[in-house]
């Protein structure tokens, strides 16, 4: 059975925050993989204030597309800042660039919201967004954040729930840009309409769902909508994709080392999988979940496979 890292206790894997552990098995998924995971391995390790997200989001993309250049869709990002500075000319002031930004990208250029297709995998693929133009608030988040970077904007990504936003830091006024509805600008207490807008006034605004959130963090919502849309589909092998790489960020994450071990089964690769779901047994035995995963080990064990995959 594999073991508990280290110096952890046991209990609900909900209350513990992760940290990298060459012994657990979320650890190995770079091994045998393919080069695009390794140079999103190279991409992530460093400093979070250093990590290229583009370049981080299109290397998730190539693994989808092999024959993607990431330099062409860079110098896309370059071009776009580049447009922007040319209508300023020599204006300066942080509102004037946000709001030649905004119109650049979603006036000028047509990105927008896909409504019509919300849940194509294409709209988590930056370089698919930057192609066809059209995207979901994350992957419309990062083209305002990356060319806003190379603009010099004060711009952070938040997690907020539900709906990626970008909030701007000017030095007198903080706004929201909500880049699935074509850059329009909130305030912070307009979020609660936003949140009644998608959870039916069933979720209360707290001052942590406007936080920035870290480069690292926007990586893993990315793969996890990825993760999403793929399981909806049962397209197992391209969840468990998705779900590798973000223990490539977060090594030791249970609920992803849990769903990987459940992936394997469900593709058939039980000694892998009894690794995985062994693992997260022994990190957090009083886990909700745990009597379904000691019933799958033990099917794992006792029939080859799981049933009804």
């Amino acid at each position: 059975m594999g073991a508990r890292p280290p110096g952890r206790p046991a209990g609900p894997a909900s209350e513990r925050v992760s940290a990298p552990d060459a012994n657990a098995p979320g650890a190995d998924v770079t091994a045998r993989t393919p080069s695009p995971r390794r140079r999103f391995a190279q991409a992530v390790d460093q400093p979070d204030e250093d990590i290229d997200l583009a370049r981080a989001a299109l290397l998730v993309a190539q693994e989808e597309y092999p024959q993607l250049s990431v330099e062409r869709y860079l110098s896309r990002l370059d071009c776009l800042a580049e447009e922007v500075r040319d209508r300023l000319a020599d204006e300066t002031a942080p509102l004037v660039v946000l709001q030649s930004l905004v119109e650049t990208l979603h006036v000028r250029n047509g990105l927008r919201g896909n409504r019509e297709a919300y849940h194509d995998p294409r709209n988590s693929y930056l370089n698919d967004v930057l192609d066809r133009r059209t995207g979901i608030p994350l992957t419309l988040g990062i083209v305002t954040l990356e060319v806003g970077w190379r603009l010099g904007l004060p711009l952070a990504g938040v997690n907020f729930p539900g709906h990626f936003l970008v909030r701007f830091e000017g030095e007198t006024l903080r706004i929201l840009v909500d880049p699935f509805e074509g850059g329009r600008a909130l305030f912070e207490d307009e979020s609660q309409e936003l949140l009644d807008r998608i959870y039916g006034g069933m979720v209360r605004a707290q001052p942590a769902f406007l936080r920035p959130s870290s480069r690292r963090d926007i990586l893993v919502r990315l793969l996890t909508n990825l993760k999403s849309v793929y399981l909806n589909a049962r397209d197992h092998e391209r969840a468990l994709a998705a779900v590798e790489r973000i223990l490539v960020i977060h090594p030791t994450a249970p609920t992803e080392i849990r769903d990987r071990g459940t992936l394997l089964a469900r593709l058939g690769r039980v000694r892998e999988a009894l690794d995985q779901l062994e693992w997260y047994l022994d990190y957090a035995p009083e886990a909700g979940d745990a009597p379904r995963i000691r019933a799958l080990v033990e099917e794992l064990k006792g029939a080859g496979g799981p049933r009804g995959t």
